[in-house]
């Protein structure tokens, strides 16, 4: 019998993780456009929301000062930490429900190590240990498991015991000594409870360094809902890579044996690095949510992104949708979603 529920994205937060880019961290030579993306993507969550905002800095008061007047709203709290980087879904927390202590809610510190050994994330490995020494978490039981290397942004769950996950990614040799499929879903089955686990062996993105997390290409939803990265044109890159992955998803059954509902996100035109030309990972299935509120990324290409916006409603008819201009996080490779965690309720120890 499950003992351990990982909790699923849409279940109430009362908070969100955020790291803010400084000369430290690799966006050190585009600072500035770094630092409007994030004051437009927190003035977006302060607005559109009302859980806290909890971002993490080296400095408060040079924080509050690159903050401008989006400093002064009540939501937003700052946390001084030391990082390497802004990626928080990788390095965040994940919560699990313990079933068998009465709904004990344990805030889980796996290990972290920059996506495989590719950075260095010495600083980011111990921010969960170092907010929840501040007493930020004290309402959580913090549970150090640091000995097997997994990212929030490589798993997705229904909050029911499925985990869907890559094997590009949770089976690569530098994260935990290239595991086999069987080993990693045990570990997974012991650390989230995930007495369900589905695998895709295809998708990719160029511009990807996460091996092909999953909050890139499929996303698990209310109702038995998967919803997916789609590429309908053929001379696309994309095309024969994203269409094996459809096919397998197709393959895919519940617990309970029944095909999921598969609801087909577009592909977004393609974004260029000005810098060096390279295609970048852009995707509309690196959205966040946050109780009744959907934060979708977008990019800039009008008919696609407002086709994204409707589309996700599909599998969350009840929810508003707010678009956000992420093209400048994309310049690091990520998007959205890999720039922050949800929290959920009744972990904050926060007024």
């Amino acid at each position: 019998m499950r003992n351990m529920r990982f909790l699923a994205e849409w279940e109430e937060s009362e908070g969100v993780l955020l790291a803010l880019p400084d000369e430290h961290t690799d966006w050190n030579h585009i600072l500035e456009e770094a630092l409007m993306q994030y004051r437009l993507l927190i003035n977006a969550v302060c607005l559109n929301s009302d859980v806290k905002v909890l971002l993490v800095c080296k400095d408060r008061h040079m924080a509050e000062e690159r903050l401008g007047e989006i400093a002064g709203y009540e939501n937003l709290v700052l946390v001084e930490t030391d990082y390497n980087d802004t990626w928080t879904r990788d390095y965040g927390p994940l919560c699990v429900e313990n079933i068998g202590k009465g709904g004990e809610l344990r805030l889980l510190d796996f290990g972290f190590n920059a996506w495989g050994l590719k950075f260095a994330s010495d600083k980011d490995n111990l921010v969960n240990l170092r907010l929840s020494e501040q007493g930020i978490f004290s309402k959580a039981s913090y549970r150090n498991n640091r000995d097997f290397t997994l990212e929030g942004g490589s798993v997705e769950t229904d909050g029911h015991g499925t985990v869907l996950t890559t094997t590009r990614c949770l089976c690569s040799p530098n994260r935990n000594g290239g595991k086999s499929k069987e080993e990693a879903a045990r570990m997974l089955q012991a650390r989230l409870g995930a007495d369900h686990v589905l695998w895709l062996d295809y998708g990719a993105l160029e511009g990807d360094d996460t091996d092909s997390h999953i909050d890139t290409l499929a996303r698990m939803a209310p109702d038995d809902t998967i919803i997916f990265t789609g590429c309908r044109d053929m001379d696309d890159p994309h095309f024969e890579e994203l269409l094996k992955m459809r096919a397998q998803l197709e393959m895919l059954r519940t617990a309970d044996g029944n095909r999921f509902n598969l609801v087909e996100l577009p592909l977004p035109d393609p974004v260029y690095d000005p810098e060096d030309g390279s295609r970048l990972p852009a995707t509309y299935s690196n959205y966040l949510v946050l109780n009744d509120t959907i934060f979708m990324p977008t990019y800039a290409c009008p008919e696609k992104d407002i086709l994204a916006c409707h589309t996700v409603k599909i599998a969350f008819p009840n929810h508003t949708v707010v678009p956000v201009d992420c093209r400048t996080l994309l310049r690091q490779h990520g998007s959205l979603h890999c720039a922050t965690m949800q929290i959920p309720k009744g972990i904050l120890n926060i007024v």
